[in-house]
């Protein structure tokens, strides 16, 4: 699992703060740079094993949909989730750690292992078009936190 694309912020306010707006799927949308929502289709929303259908932007589809389940749930820690459609698998984990008074988020992107042409193409995928968009998401999860710590 080399070469994982991993983004960290610091966020000016504590895990507590900071949880509701990572571990609770349905409320990505308010930091999510591009439209985004989520239908559960099983199981207690967020709790591990939960299955649910998400909507959202991915390059050339703006209403892309995928089917994924709650891996980790670890209030205040961890919360993973993996999704699939009909050609990958991804999973998106969020770590979070106490930092004095304010939390560190630390979000790794999980995707299955490709060699060649395939790997040249999704690492300038995410080059040109993801790693922006998740660096700006978390950047609108630190203003949203921090405004409602």
């Amino acid at each position: 699992m080399a070469n994982l694309p991993v983004y960290t912020i610091a966020i000016d306010a504590p895990p507590e703060k900071v949880w509701p707006l990572v571990g609770d799927l349905s409320r990505q949308s308010e930091w999510s740079p591009k439209p985004y929502r989520v239908e559960w289709r099983s199981g207690e929303p967020n709790a591990v094993g939960s299955t649910f259908r998400s909507i959202g932007w991915v390059p050339q589809e703006k209403e892309h949909v995928m089917e994924g389940v709650v891996k980790v749930c670890e209030p205040m820690q961890l919360f993973e989730v993996t999704t699939h459609d009909d050609k990958e698998e991804w999973t998106n984990r969020y770590e979070l750690t106490p930092t004095g008074s304010g939390t560190t988020v630390t979000k790794t992107v999980i995707w299955p292992s490709m060699t060649g042409v395939k790997a040249l193409a999704r690492s300038a995928v995410f080059a040109l078009y993801v790693n922006g968009a998740m660096r700006k998401g978390l950047s609108m999860l630190k203003a949203k936190a921090e405004a409602d710590a």
